[in-house]
């Protein structure tokens, strides 16, 4: 078992109100459109954790992540999990990481540029997801509490995510259990 750390685009902070349009911690967890190179090397049981993205007045944290349970083609994905078909809201944001319209092409909301055939393939079913969803824990999670961990885990010094990961940062079992542990102390203290 192995899994991958990554840090979101700048602005993707889900604990100022950015809606999380990739991955979702939904039921199921899911991963569509977001860092390809991530979703082709994954396989089944490995673990996906994300970091927030540089937002102006906070510090970044540790999301959350999941288990990969399967990996599908985004046009399944559009059949299967038609409440992750990504649409425009009424007041313009997004939701949903599936970037395929019902005839396979990109849609026209898909902000991503270039790759779309490398994007559509490896859809990312998850399970056993662990994440922060209240502002009490975000809080704990924030800053230092995350640096700290990624510093522990990669016994690398850092002042913010990317010092420490860089974009993203392979993980092997041990560090996996670290982080979930982790998580898991902040959710119950």
């Amino acid at each position: 078992m192995k899994g991958y750390i990554y840090t979101m685009f700048e602005g993707a902070d889900p604990g100022i109100g950015w809606e999380m349009t990739d991955p979702i911690y939904g039921k199921p967890p899911t991963m569509g459109a977001c860092m390809p190179q991530i979703r082709r090397n994954v396989v089944v049981n490995d673990y996906i954790f994300s970091i927030s993205g540089r937002a102006k007045g906070v510090s970044q944290y540790l999301v959350g992540g999941f288990q990969v349970k399967d990996k599908i083609n985004a046009l399944l994905a559009r059949e299967k999990f038609p409440q992750y078909r990504q649409v425009q809201n009424d007041d313009g944001s997004l939701s949903g990481n599936i970037i395929v319209d019902e005839n396979g092409n990109q849609n026209p909301y898909d902000y991503h540029n270039g790759d779309f055939e490398k994007r559509i393939e490896n859809y990312i079913i998850g399970k056993n997801p662990i994440y922060f969803d209240n502002e009490a824990d975000i809080e704990k999670a924030r800053g230092n509490a995350t640096i700290e961990i990624l510093q522990d885990i990669f016994n690398k010094e850092g002042n913010k995510p990317h010092d420490i990961i860089g974009r993203w940062r392979r993980l092997d079992e041990k560090q996996i259990q670290k982080l979930i542990n982790w998580m898991e102390h902040i959710k119950q203290s």
